[in-house]
């Protein structure tokens, strides 16, 4: 491991104040990238599940696909965990949102990818872009919590920690059982979409949008740091236009689809 990490290190041979310069630049990155995305898929849908389209090259599995890119947000910072400089991880505040994050992908990376019934190829080219921003945004979160991110033990007692994770947490909880709802509409041997109904799709077609959009959210407000209000403000960019894609795509597929429900947002949008 000492091997890896030495290896790692010697592609970002920069001081300290240096490198956190580097992430604030990364995190600004990531705020202009939220910018452009958000536009483009509002007129785009991304080429994969039930959008997937001839035109865009190889395919591949699903649900490899999926395991494989989400594996590096879930290893970097496990990696950035045995730098020699990762001196902040030793304060509590640090461990416990670097294991939020770590939570969540854990289950997207760990358990998620095999529980999904079906599924569609999807291209090779997506596959990469999402990989290649979790390998991003894992060096970006990880390296920060491990290294540059001062709290001490009293940030466990501001409104922002406390409000912050239970937003995340329940972002989470909502995440997980639309998941649910959705994979479970189908019986076996079924195939097409069905109207998802119970929890919060009750109030919006994205549900599972909804919560992983509040537990990104709920991030940025414990951390209250530029890394992760770049990451709320990427994955609402990135996965918004998609659940009010979805949201079209119900209201033109099925006549009896409820008219009070909204895209993502309950009762507003």
């Amino acid at each position: 491991m000492d091997r890896l990490t030495s290896l790692i290190h010697s592609y970002y041979i920069l001081s300290p104040q240096q490198e956190l310069k580097l992430l604030r630049n990364f995190a600004f990155i990531m705020f202009g990238l939220g910018a452009c995305t958000l536009p483009s898929l509002c007129f785009l849908t991304a080429p994969y599940g039930r959008y997937t389209r001839d035109g865009f090259g190889y395919t591949i599995n699903g649900k490899l696909m999926w395991f494989v890119q989400e594996l590096p947000s879930f290893l970097i910072p496990i990696i950035m965990l045995f730098e020699d400089d990762a001196d902040q991880i030793q304060n509590l505040p640090n461990r416990i949102l670097l294991g939020l994050f770590l939570l969540h992908y854990t289950q997207r990376t760990m358990i998620f990818p095999f529980l999904i019934r079906g599924g569609k190829p999807t291209p090779v080219m997506i596959g990469f872009m999402a990989t290649c921003f979790c390998l991003f945004n894992g060096f970006l979160q990880g390296r920060y919590l491990t290294a540059f991110a001062e709290y001490d033990k009293t940030w466990l007692f501001d409104a922002r920690f406390i409000i912050g994770t239970c937003l995340f947490i329940t972002g989470f909880g909502i995440n997980i059982h639309s998941d649910r709802i959705l994979r479970n509409l189908r019986k076996p041997g079924e195939t097409g979409y069905k109207i998802p109904r119970g929890g919060l799709f009750e109030y919006v077609s994205g549900a599972n949008f909804f919560g992983e959009i509040l537990e990104w959210f709920g991030f940025a407000v414990a951390c209250w740091s530029l890394p992760a209000a770049a990451f709320a403000f990427y994955t609402a960019c990135n996965i918004g236009p998609r659940a009010y894609h979805h949201h079209r795509y119900y209201q033109k597929k099925f006549d009896d689809y409820p008219k009070n429900r909204k895209a993502v947002i309950p009762f507003i949008f």
